[in-house]
């Protein structure tokens, strides 16, 4: 009898992990969300999407042209497998 409420009990946690996962998923996250959920400052997400390190959209978001850079579900399963792109250098014509 015992054995039988302990393997239900482990069923409804299962369950109840893949109802919350499933509702912690976004379509796209801020720089913030990406920081807090990778360990990073938000000042390194950003510049992680300026040079192009991470594949990001900048969107407008709330009143006025303020515009923000946005991650997608996953490109953040992305950045948590494999990490950021590395950098690329930058070739400039010299003389």
């Amino acid at each position: 009898m015992l054995d039988e409420v302990l393997i239900r009990l482990d069923r409804i946690e299962t369950a109840l992990a893949a109802i919350a996962e499933q509702k912690a998923t976004k379509e796209f996250y801020t720089t913030a969300e990406v920081a807090e959920i990778v360990g990073r400052a938000e000042f390194t997400v950003r510049e992680w999407c300026r040079l192009g390190r991470i594949d990001a959209v900048k969107q407008t978001s709330g009143i006025g042209r303020q515009r923000e850079w946005r991650i997608s579900h996953e490109e953040l399963d992305r950045i948590r497998n494999h990490g950021p792109r590395p950098l690329v250098a930058r070739h400039t014509k010299c003389g």
